[in-house]
């Protein structure tokens, strides 16, 4: 029964709370009930009810009635401590799989302050934030990547149980978030193929500048060069900076070659995963080909992100 209701849920909250990267929460999208103290302090106001009624006790009754108003004012009162938040898509960066994918989301207030509002994705804990006055307040809230391509987390839970715990006022929101996450990298043979121009392979191969082939020698540091080519055995001689000088050759392109491999898609997928980076660290020009994509041979973190991108995406309808 209750799968059987899910997708009628999940239609009717599209309907009526849809998918945005701001919403802001008002009558229409806070529901509220008693939570279990709430529910327990209703059955205790029934019991002293009868116990005023069969014994005809004035004070009784009066306790009663001036808890049962306590109750009532705090409906009002957990429903305004989140009637009015604004909540905010705040983005958050790509990971691997294995990973935890971090979404951030911003809480704003544009009236009041707001307490010990909870956020996050059951069954995971929900985190607590205060939102002060005319103020805003950050929560990073994770979920465990499992798989590559597209994460989207659904509905977000948004609840208060403020001020005294016995209802809970609560809306799902979904902000319209997703994260990238890439193939989790797996070392192995270089899964490459070489391809030469007209000339001949050792004929062809000439210097033509600064690369990641032929170490060259020692130059001295410029503004803008990678800290990773420092020398620092040389700086720790007294020598100043110096930097370690490489060469490019050219003539031959740098392949990474998915058919080239063995193994099923997401092996092979590891491998051109921990084969980008690698190279990409070395400042190694390659490109990238996959089965109906190729990327043309470049370097620089633009070329990185946009293999990385290639493989997370690899085999998803567009």
């Amino acid at each position: 029964m209750r799968a059987a209701l899910k997708p009628l849920w999940g239609r009717w909250l599209a309907r009526r709370i849809p998918p945005a990267a701001s919403v802001r929460l008002n009558q229409r999208r806070i529901f509220i009930l008693p939570s279990r103290v709430g529910a327990a302090f209703a059955v205790a106001l029934l019991l002293m009810l009868l116990v005023g009624i069969n014994y005809q006790n004035s004070l009784a009754y009066g306790l009663t009635f001036l808890l049962m108003s306590v109750f009532v004012v705090a409906i009002l009162h957990t429903y305004r401590n989140l009637a009015g938040l604004v909540l905010k898509a705040g983005g958050g960066g790509a990971v691997f799989v294995g990973e935890q994918a971090r979404f951030r989301v911003r809480l704003e207030s544009r009236e009041r302050e707001h307490q010990a509002v909870a956020l996050g994705w059951p069954p995971n804990e929900l985190m607590l934030r205060d939102v002060p006055r005319l103020g805003q307040a950050e929560v990073d809230l994770s979920l465990p990547a499992v798989r590559r391509g597209w994460l989207r987390p659904g509905r977000l839970r948004v609840e208060s149980r403020f001020p005294l715990g016995l209802l809970v006022a609560w809306s799902w929101v979904d902000l319209d978030q997703a994260l990238l996450i890439y193939p989790r990298p797996l070392e192995g043979d270089l899964p490459l193929s070489v391809g030469l121009g007209a000339e001949d392979e050792e004929e062809g191969m000439r210097v033509r500048g600064r690369g990641a082939d032929d170490f060259q020698g020692l130059r001295d540091y410029q503004p803008g060069d990678s800290k990773r080519r420092l020398d620092w055995k040389a700086y720790s001689r007294g020598q100043g900076l110096l930097v370690k000088d490489f060469a490019m050759l050219s003539g031959r392109d740098l392949w990474l070659d998915y058919d080239s491999l063995g193994g099923d898609s997401e092996m092979r997928l590891s491998l051109l995963c921990h084969w980008v980076l690698q190279l990409s660290e070395r400042q190694q020009p390659f490109g990238l080909q996959l089965p109906r994509q190729v990327i043309a041979p470049d370097q620089g973190e633009g070329h990185r992100d946009a293999c990385l991108r290639a493989l997370a995406l690899f085999g998803e309808r567009s």
